[in-house]
């Protein structure tokens, strides 16, 4: 399922020129920009055989003025056919037709669209099979989402679901194993086996899971804080979990 959207910046507009050029039915460069990057965009419309063009500046920022933050679209904006999130049952679907341990992202309660798209990064960099999120207390999939996410937003499966914990049950029907991120867990996540089908939830910046996400899950483990600091941002947490299971996935293959 896909709506049109403006998406901007110069990586996320490169990455669906280069990974999804079907998608996109038109390219707008602001007047003036003529640097390599833009550049190697506008080269890349012609190969491509994409509606492109060069606009006043004011003309780019008029299509983002329904966003409550002014955002840097660096001169260059695509009218793309963006993925929405699929449906829980098809998540399920998913799960059951994979031929290796799945990898699976739960965000619950990540509002910032920034800390959203850079959770997508590090997952479709981790080889994550999927990004799980609540319909509920979430970023929506946005233009800033696919900024930050440089092409994963488009590549990663993402599923928005009405019911968290009910999910994440399923899942551990279908052999997942739950890992909850909790600051106040006695284990940290290098004391367990990841190379099991898992699932990596990670709760909101302070707030941290719901009652019932962290009640579902079959563990709480915490990442060791050596400094002063008592928790790290969401996406870098993500990345860090995400890397441990790949760490041990790589030992074992």
């Amino acid at each position: 399922m896909s709506d049109l959207e403006w998406v901007y910046g110069i990586h996320a507009v490169e990455n669906l020129l280069v990974q999804q050029p079907e998608k996109v039915k038109e390219v707008r460069f602001q007047e003036g920009r003529d640097d390599k990057k833009i550049k190697r965009l506008t080269t890349l419309c012609r190969e491509q055989k994409v509606t492109h063009s060069i606009v006043p500046r004011k003309d780019i920022d008029k299509l983002f003025t329904t966003n409550k933050e002014r955002v840097v679209h660096q001169g260059a904006a695509a009218l793309a056919e963006v993925t929405k999130a699929g449906e829980e049952a098809d998540l399920h679907k998913l799960v059951g037709s994979l031929e290796e341990p799945a990898l699976i992202v739960i965000l619950d309660g990540i509002t910032d669209p920034h800390n959203l798209g850079a959770c997508l990064r590090s997952a479709e960099a981790a080889g994550a099979h999927a990004l799980v999120m609540p319909k509920d207390k979430s970023a929506p999939l946005n233009a800033t989402v696919s900024k930050v996410a440089c092409g994963a937003a488009e590549s990663l499966p993402v599923f928005s679901v009405t019911n968290l914990a009910r999910t994440m049950k399923k899942l551990q029907d279908q052999g997942v194993w739950i890992f909850g991120t909790a600051g106040e867990a006695t284990q940290t996540i290098y004391e367990h086996d990841l190379t099991i089908s898992s699932a990596i939830v990670m709760g909101a910046e302070g707030d941290g899971m719901r009652r019932l996400t962290r009640e579902q899950c079959d563990y709480l483990v915490n990442l060791p804080m050596a400094g002063v600091v008592s928790s790290l941002n969401v996406s870098v947490a993500t990345g860090v979990c995400l890397y441990e299971v790949v760490r041990q996935r790589l030992l074992k293959n």
